[in-house]
């Protein structure tokens, strides 16, 4: 298992952190997604043999946030 920290600047309200982590949580591989209003962040565990921090950046992406990875 591994856990990253994601930037996502867009992140404005309470619906937005809903959209991602029910985007995020639906995937295979993710174990828990939680994101935050006040930091701008996600933090996500996942398996990397199952899914890859791309895969679930672009997810993100696909929803209309940008992410960057801020730690691991």
């Amino acid at each position: 298992m591994k856990k990253v920290v994601l930037s996502i600047p867009e992140i404005s309200c309470g619906h937005c952190t809903s959209s991602i982590d029910a985007a995020l949580n639906e995937l295979d591989g993710v174990i828990s997604a939680t994101s935050s209003v006040d930091k701008k962040e996600t933090e996500v565990e996942f398996e990397e043999k199952i899914i890859s921090i791309g895969a679930i950046i672009e997810v993100i992406d696909d929803i209309g946030f940008a992410a960057t990875v801020v730690g691991e």
